[in-house]
């Protein structure tokens, strides 16, 4: 009795661990969409209006986190950067997820060749680096927010199209969904009545898992200069404007990077203990 005391207890707390981690990453991806949301009023100043005679200012109540080399508020253009990163972020989850659903209902349910050729395009692709893949694309298409969207969009759907299709593929194969075929339930409602409803929660968990990582990719293309154009504020843009004055303001590169990786912990930290809460196996 004693030992199943034990292993209740220490069960115990591990779920209430889980849960405590799933509420203090919900309040942080809340806060970071609060402050993208309500972005346009937390801002002390324009985070686009240069003014030469405040550049390279230290911290002050005017500039709470100082001026960069164009006499910016860095504080302003980092909230800017948050909406602009989430806003680009969600677009690509939203475009991806309606990619891979497609692509991979259609090759796991038809089958054949159809499914034949769907599958090795997504070998092509994935046998390129994804990183490399959307410098390819974006120096191509140019640098833009719209250009950035499509490259990103062409890089991540592909595995996430694999995934979709192997799940429609088992679940082809129950017994419900056998007994709706013989009835003559047309394919598109077998598709979404019996498919859709188990994939695309799962789909949704791992876009929002692997959305830390989309954000990440903005900032890497921005900083290279083939993502968000000036005078749009972006992370990966601060950076790369701020490298001349690495040794002389530090803190001008320090602190978009700093955002950038907190959002990017958030995430999978949210992506991670949601994970937990809806599985229960983990509990």
């Amino acid at each position: 009795m004693r030992i199943n005391r034990s292993e209740n207890s220490i069960e115990g707390e591990f779920v209430v661990r889980k849960k405590w981690a799933f509420y203090c990453s919900t309040f942080l991806v809340c806060l970071l969409f609060f402050m993208a949301v309500f972005g346009p009023w937390l801002m002390p100043n324009d985070p686009h209006v240069p003014n030469m005679a405040a550049k390279l200012q230290g911290f002050s109540a005017q500039y709470p986190l100082g001026t960069d080399h164009l006499g910016r508020c860095v504080l302003s253009r980092l909230i800017e950067g948050a909406r602009v990163s989430l806003f680009v972020a969600f677009i690509v989850l939203a475009a991806t997820l309606s990619i891979s659903m497609i692509v991979g209902l259609t090759a796991g349910y038809a089958g054949g060749w159809i499914d034949l050729v769907l599958m090795r395009i997504c070998d092509i692709l994935l046998a390129i680096p994804n990183f490399i893949f959307a410098l390819v694309i974006v120096g191509a298409l140019g640098a833009g927010m719209k250009n950035l969207v499509i490259a990103i969009v062409v890089v991540v759907w592909v595995g996430f199209a694999r995934v979709i299709r192997n799940m429609v593929i088992s679940l082809k194969e129950t017994n419900y969904v056998v007994y709706a075929k013989i009835c003559g339930v047309p394919t598109w409602k077998i598709i979404l009545r019996h498919i859709v409803p188990f994939v695309f929660p799962q789909m949704l968990l791992l876009k929002l898992i692997g959305l830390g990582s989309t954000i990440l990719m903005i900032s890497e293309l921005s900083f290279l200069g083939l993502g968000i154009t000036p005078p749009t504020a972006e992370w990966g843009m601060m950076i790369s404007e701020s490298k001349t004055y690495l040794m002389t303001k530090p803190e001008l590169m320090i602190i978009p990077g700093v955002m950038i990786s907190l959002t990017v912990l958030i995430f999978n930290a949210f992506g991670d203990s949601l994970r937990d809460v809806l599985d229960p196996k983990s509990t």
